[in-house]
């Protein structure tokens, strides 16, 4: 039976891995791996083990806490208390796919394109 720490983990591999375009192939042979085990950890079915953490940790350019982010003291997913984030946004790939565009703009238009959406959320 999955853990639910695995599982969440395993999501934040993936979405960090997807974040920066990373496919598991690659990702698999920076850290020393086949891309099947990869596979494993992102669904949970396998635990990643502390040092392979530390690892993935630094090929995705994240601290090792971001793994856990999001998870309450029972080890299961917090709920958002907005009843419009329900869920995950990051479990989206739409969502996924608009934040990495919008970090591979240059600094002056990213403010644009925030400044926009500020003001189209405050109208609707």
């Amino acid at each position: 039976m999955k853990h639910p720490v695995d599982v969440h983990v395993g999501k934040r591999i993936r979405q960090r891995r997807w974040m920066v375009g990373m496919t598991q192939q690659q990702l698999a042979e920076q850290v020393g791996i086949k891309f099947q085990q990869i596979q494993k950890y992102e669904t949970g079915m396998n635990r990643v083990s502390a040092s392979r953490l530390w690892d993935i940790s630094n090929t995705l350019d994240v601290q090792i806490s971001y793994f856990f982010e999001g998870l309450d003291s029972d080890g299961r997913a917090r709920a958002y208390k907005d009843a419009a984030l329900q869920g995950d946004p990051l479990a989206d790939k739409e969502a996924l796919e608009l934040i990495r565009s919008y970090y591979t703009m240059p600094e002056k238009q990213r403010k644009r394109l925030f400044d926009l959406a500020r003001v189209l959320s405050d109208a609707a």
